[in-house]
């Protein structure tokens, strides 16, 4: 796998990637400057030519995690997944709670209904859906921020709802083409979430079962079709789920699988936002398993951009982290209300340097005098398995990088 080194040109925009031997010496001769440790990103000083080649960026996207991958005809440029936050509910939650306390304190407050109409606004969706929306578009951006991006192709779910409910609406190509029976068991799988629904067992090859056998007038409908395992399906013969001990199947598999709010989301508006090309999953997976890859994220994002015998680029890991935390207000059994409104030179998540040695804060305490952090090289101790903490006086560290909110690393 290989590495490149992202480059900008004196106006700061993006340009074809180079090799770390070459940034290395540019960099040397002053030719050019970092702006970026993770992924390595630096900016020329002297002018020079815009030649680009066609870069297309693929993006798997999901609810907790979402792959990427950019990839060129020759070789694919960056590839990582991101891991997306999964507290914004939570604290919506406690938003309320403090809220509602804080109400209740009041001796009188005048009703007031008149102002609680966002849901009712065009376009209006839930906060947190919104969030995961805005997360994929900061990604893009931050993408395009260093790649000449040309092209957006978005996975917008794992299967075609609207296929589903009207297989006539498809032409024979899909009938009975290349893709037969990918988007069916797709969806079979997600209903029934990737395990057998007899034995209850997972990590097993799984096949299309039919609750009523088709020798006793069962259809090929998706509400006539589960997923087993293939000790279960012989031994379940000729009976139906219910004459095999499992009469809720037929129940369960009436209910059409509802598409995620998330999905509905990046349909109509990560698409229409941004003009993206979009794709399914069961496409994906068939040009994956074609390929011979694992089912990975980053793998999905490089099938997603047309990826093919391209030369692979090395992975990285992205992990959206919580930047300011709200300064909530203390209340104790005997003491004043206190709120904490000063804000602190360091944050959880900065990189700061002591000693040519890197290291990542942890916290800070006894009032922004002392810094809690945690080694770059060796966060965990080898022989304990627990994680390394240093603590240092503020006054000797110095900082190198904020933590933002997208935070990069291999």
């Amino acid at each position: 796998m290989s590495v490149s080194v992202y480059v900008l040109n004196m106006r700061g925009k993006p340009l074809m990637p180079t090799t770390p031997q070459k940034a290395r010496k540019l960099i040397k001769n002053e030719k050019a400057k970092v702006m970026q440790r993770t992924p390595f990103v630096i900016q020329l000083k002297h002018a020079t030519g815009e030649t680009t080649e066609p870069i297309v960026l693929g993006l798997d996207s999901g609810y907790q995690f979402a792959g990427f991958s950019a990839s060129t005809e020759k070789k694919e440029l960056i590839s990582g997944e991101l891991e997306l936050r999964k507290d914004i509910s939570k604290n919506l939650t406690q938003k309320r709670q403090y809220r509602r306390t804080r109400r209740n304190k009041l001796w009188y407050r005048k009703p007031r209904f008149n102002n609680r109409v966002s849901t009712m606004k065009k376009g209006w969706f839930a906060p947190s859906i919104n969030h995961k929306l805005d997360s994929h578009k900061k990604l893009i951006r931050e993408i395009k921020q260093i790649l000449p991006i040309t092209k957006v192709i978005v996975e917008v779910a794992t299967f075609d709802a609207h296929k589903m409910k009207k297989p006539e609406i498809t032409g024979v190509e899909y009938q009975q083409g290349e893709l037969q029976g990918y988007e069916v068991k797709e969806y079979l799988l997600e209903k029934w979430k990737r395990k057998c629904v007899y034995c209850k067992k997972t990590g097993l090859k799984l096949e299309v079962e039919h609750i009523i056998p088709k020798s006793r007038g069962g259809s090929n409908r998706v509400d006539n079709l589960t997923i087993s395992c293939r000790k279960c399906n012989l031994k379940k013969g000729n009976k139906t789920a219910e004459e095999f001990g499992h009469p809720r199947i037929q129940e369960q598999a009436k209910q059409f699988l509802k598409a995620t709010p998330f999905m509905n989301v990046v349909r109509t508006h990560l698409v229409t936002d941004l003009g993206c090309d979009t794709t399914y999953g069961y496409v994906t997976k068939h040009d994956r398993i074609k390929l011979g890859l694992k089912k990975t994220h980053f793998n999905d994002a490089f099938v997603i951009a047309g990826g093919r015998k391209q030369k692979r680029s090395k992975v990285l890991q992205v992990k959206q982290i919580r930047r300011n935390k709200r300064s909530i207000q203390t209340n104790r059994k005997g003491y004043k209300p206190s709120i904490r409104r000063q804000r602190y030179k360091l944050q959880p998540h900065d990189l700061v340097e002591s000693k040519g040695e890197l290291f990542s804060v942890k916290g800070v305490f006894n009032y922004g005098t002392w810094v809690r952090l945690s080694p770059i090289e060796k966060p965990v101790d080898p022989e304990t398995g627990k994680a390394i903490t240093i603590n240092k006086a503020m006054n000797k560290v110095e900082l190198v990088k904020y933590g933002k909110g997208l935070k990069f690393s291999y």
